[in-house]
Order: structure tokens, then C-alpha cells, then sequence
């Protein structure tokens, strides 16, 4: 009598690879966006919480709290890619100055290189009544991410200190700030 024997043959084992090969290949593409995406959403919901953050502490202390990106004197820069420093700026000065009682709220760290985070300001300052002071208008945060524009998003700030998240109201796939604007780095 013969036994049998089990299992697979080379044959079937190397159709096998080569459908899982192909499945994986379609899938790449999605993954990689996928991922891009989930990136893009931490950042700005970061940014839109240290936004929040910033507005609730100046109320709270009933300080002047300023949000930048702080040079290395300790001023505040108009490099949004690096770190974001909130801290309570007692004189409004836009500069962070330990010995005059400043004191630092929070930090969020760089974004990923390559990424873009820009604002039209160097920084963000939040009145004791909640409202930005400094003369800022309206601005929005734009992040786009490296070799995906259409995954930007953005955070969109208004005079009052109030903070939203950019939206797709017209979908067509691209965030729009409120008044309509795509957002979009240059």
C-alpha cells in the first residue's frame, strides 16, 4: 500500500506568491496615501489643539500667551516646520524671556521633513479676553504634506480666537478654508 503524500507542490506554492505579489502591489499605493493621511490629520489636529490650548490658558491666567516657532534667541520665527512653542509672554513681546517670568505652556515638536507648515504671521497671540491681539486678521495654517497636495489640510483662525479645521465643502477632494480657498503650500 502507497501513502499519500500531503501538502503543496512547487507549482501551486509559486501561484500562490505570485497572486499574493500582485494583491500586494495594487494595495501599495492606497497604503501609502493611507498613511500620508493619517499623518497629515495628527498634525493638524495637533496645531488645532495647541491653538485651543493657547486661547483657554490666556483666559484661565489671564496672561497674554503667544504661540510660535522660537529662533535660537528665543523670539519667535516665522519657521512653522520646527518646533511650536505656547508660552505665557507677560510683556507681549513676541520674544521668551525666562528672567521676565515667561513661562512655557507646551511644546510640539518639528513636523516631518520635507512637509510644508505655513502661516502668514510669526506668531499667534491670545488676549486675556480669548481674542488675538497683535493686528491679526484671519489666517490659516496650511500643512501640505511631501509629494501629496491633495491631502493639505488646514487650521483656520479668526480674529474673535476662535479655531476650525479646514473642510472639503464642495468635494471635490481638496480642504478649503471658510471663505472657499483651497489650501495649498507654494
Amino acid at each position: 500500500m502507497k501513502k499519500l503524500a500531503k501538502g503543496f507542490t512547487f507549482i501551486e506554492l509559486m501561484v500562490t506568491v505570485a497572486i499574493m505579489g500582485i494583491v500586494t502591489a495594487m494595495a501599495m499605493p492606497s497604503l501609502t496615501e493611507f498613511v500620508v493621511k493619517m499623518r497629515v490629520d495628527n498634525e493638524v489636529t495637533e496645531l488645532h489643539s495647541l491653538t485651543l490650548l493657547a486661547k483657554n490658558y490666556a483666559v484661565n491666567s489671564e496672561e497674554i500667551v503667544t504661540m510660535c516657532p522660537l529662533a535660537s534667541n528665543n523670539s519667535c520665527s516665522d519657521n512653522w516646520e520646527n518646533e511650536v512653542t505656547v508660552f505665557i509672554d507677560v510683556n507681549g513681546n513676541n520674544i521668551y524671556e525666562s528672567a521676565n517670568n515667561d513661562a512655557i505652556i507646551k511644546v510640539k515638536s518639528a513636523i516631518k521633513d520635507g512637509d510644508v507648515l505655513q502661516f502668514p504671521r510669526t506668531s499667534v497671540n491670545y488676549a486675556p479676553t480669548g481674542r488675538l491681539t497683535g493686528g491679526l486678521t484671519n489666517g490659516t495654517f496650511e500643512y501640505c504634506p511631501q509629494n501629496y497636495p491633495n491631502l493639505s489640510r488646514g487650521v483656520v483662525l479668526f480674529r474673535s480666537g476662535r479655531a476650525y479645521l479646514s473642510t472639503d465643502s464642495n468635494n471635490d477632494g481638496k480642504e478649503e478654508n471658510r471663505s472657499g480657498g483651497v489650501i495649498s503650500c507654494s
